[in-house]
């Protein structure tokens, strides 16, 4: 086979693949704005029976607007969290020089093979019972206030970095806070923009932490809120497939929008112009 039969051959396997990932959320998308979507494939190219009544729908059942704060809010409490801790920690494990730096490390990728669900109901002993912290944004953010992968990606990219980089903003007389600021956070911007994203993405659709943490209705993120109606209110509706449909739609176009807006940083951080001169 020719070199350019390959590159065909690569290109058409690359396309199918895009292809079979795409389908499902076309589908969402489209089925949310019908009147009656179906899998089927004239249900896939409608020409007809385009309706907002399905986002109005869902709306008045669980309050989109009120459901989208508090996801908002955890999301970005625990974004704040994991940047403020995850660089801190990331720049003293990469270039502090302090004792008992590499056990402490090496305990924390063991932390990161305990699953969440094992500490679960102790957690939520100590933050409902113990600090009263149930129905409160700050009990759902808590436990996801630090990242060890967050800690972890940081650890690797200022790792990465010269050595020479830093002695020149010691020798200007710049104290470890003004170098990590002004020299270290700078580089590895696209460290910072995979944390958001994976941060972002994690409590904004987490069901299970904010389900047990939240009783009131009026403080449950939008996946619980979401997960609440189809199981209880769907069967009530006269297009139960749109709605839901509708419902997973608003849920999935901020981690969407975050995504493009951050797409631009996930490439190698060019600190060749940091050591030149």
């Amino acid at each position: 086979m020719s070199r350019t039969l390959r590159r065909v051959a690569l290109y058409v396997v690359l396309a199918l693949m895009a292809l079979a990932f795409v389908l499902p959320f076309y589908f969402m998308v489209v089925g949310a704005f019908q009147e009656n979507p179906t899998n089927t494939p004239a249900g896939m190219f409608p020409t007809d029976g385009w309706t907002l009544q399905n986002f109005l729908g869902i709306n008045e059942r669980i309050s989109l607007l009120r459901s989208l704060v508090n996801s908002l809010v955890f999301a970005l409490g625990v974004l704040v969290g994991t940047l403020t801790f995850g660089l801190l920690a990331g720049y003293s494990l990469a270039r502090l020089q302090w004792r008992g730096r590499t056990s402490l490390f090496v305990v924390m990728l063991g932390v990161q093979m305990v699953p969440f669900q094992l500490l679960m109901i102790p957690l939520y002993v100590q933050v409902a019972s113990y600090y009263r912290l149930g129905d409160t944004y700050l009990g759902m953010i808590l436990p996801f206030l630090i990242n060890t992968t967050a800690v972890f990606i940081f650890r690797q990219f200022f790792r990465s970095l010269p050595e020479s980089i830093f002695e020149a903003a010691r020798i200007d007389g710049a104290s470890e806070l003004r170098v990590l600021w002004s020299v270290a956070i700078p580089m590895v911007k696209p460290a910072i923009a995979t944390v958001v994203l994976i941060t972002f993405i994690g409590p904004w659709n987490e069901f299970l932490w904010p389900f047990l943490v939240t009783k009131d209705a009026s403080m449950q993120p939008l996946a619980v809120a979401l997960a609440n109606f189809i199981s209880n209110a769907a069967r009530s509706e006269a297009n139960p497939n749109g709605v839901i449909l509708a419902g997973a739609c608003t849920l999935a176009l901020p981690v969407v929008l975050l995504f493009c807006l951050f797409q631009k940083y996930f490439r190698p951080s060019d600190i060749g112009a940091g050591i030149k001169g």
